[in-house]
């Protein structure tokens, strides 16, 4: 009787909610919710040392940035991924006074996009925009790269200084894409700290 009793009782607690698997209520697989992921994240400039980043874990990264919205599903953002110690040295000499700031990160990505698509429909611009949706359908892509990277534990740092021509020739970048950002990954050694945001009544209007 005893054993029955103790299997009716955690049947009964896998049915709360949360317990139950693909539950709305079921934190992310690293043990935080989207929320925590979003608050946690920060703009690294101080790396561990002797972290070793996998391209397998890279490519999870990846695989989920390619799940962010663009026009017309034309998925025109590309990256390049440096691993390799000469080439995470090389981009690190590319992005002026940012190679202070990733010392110890051990993987390097520039991030572009495909001219002329997002943001065109038969060769001609949809709106004013024009170029401009290609940015920001990469910025999207971004947003998901880093925010998967903080779920897995690692951190990153979105830089716009950088030596195009530079990166464009190591990297063998065609000229039909677009070099946006570098974005360094690795794991922080230090906290930083939370700059503050402003108003939520600074930047809404609601009618």
């Amino acid at each position: 009787m005893k054993r029955l009793l103790t299997f009716a009782a955690l049947a009964a607690l896998t049915m709360l909610p949360g317990c139950i698997a693909g539950s709305n209520e079921t934190s992310s697989a690293s043990g935080s919710s989207f929320d925590e992921i979003v608050a946690s994240r920060r703009s690294v400039r101080d790396y561990e040392a002797g972290v070793t980043i996998t391209e397998a874990q890279v490519r999870t990264l990846i695989e989920t940035s390619m799940e962010a919205p663009s026009w017309a599903n034309t998925q025109t953002t590309r990256y390049y991924v440096a691993m390799s110690e000469e080439k995470v040295a090389a981009v690190k000499q590319l992005i002026g006074g940012n190679s202070r700031n990733t010392t110890n990160a051990p993987v390097m990505i520039v991030s572009t996009f495909v001219k002329g698509q997002s943001g065109f429909g038969r060769g001609t611009a949809a709106n004013e925009v024009g170029e401009g949706w290609g940015a920001y359908d990469n910025g999207l892509s971004n947003a998901y790269f880093i925010l998967k990277a903080r779920e897995q534990g690692f951190d990153t740092l979105i830089m716009g200084m950088r030596d195009a021509d530079g990166l464009r020739q190591l990297f063998a970048i065609p000229e039909t894409e677009q070099i946006m950002a570098v974005i360094s990954l690795g794991r922080r050694a230090s906290d930083p700290r939370r700059p503050d945001r402003k108003p939520i009544d600074d930047i809404v209007r609601f009618y």
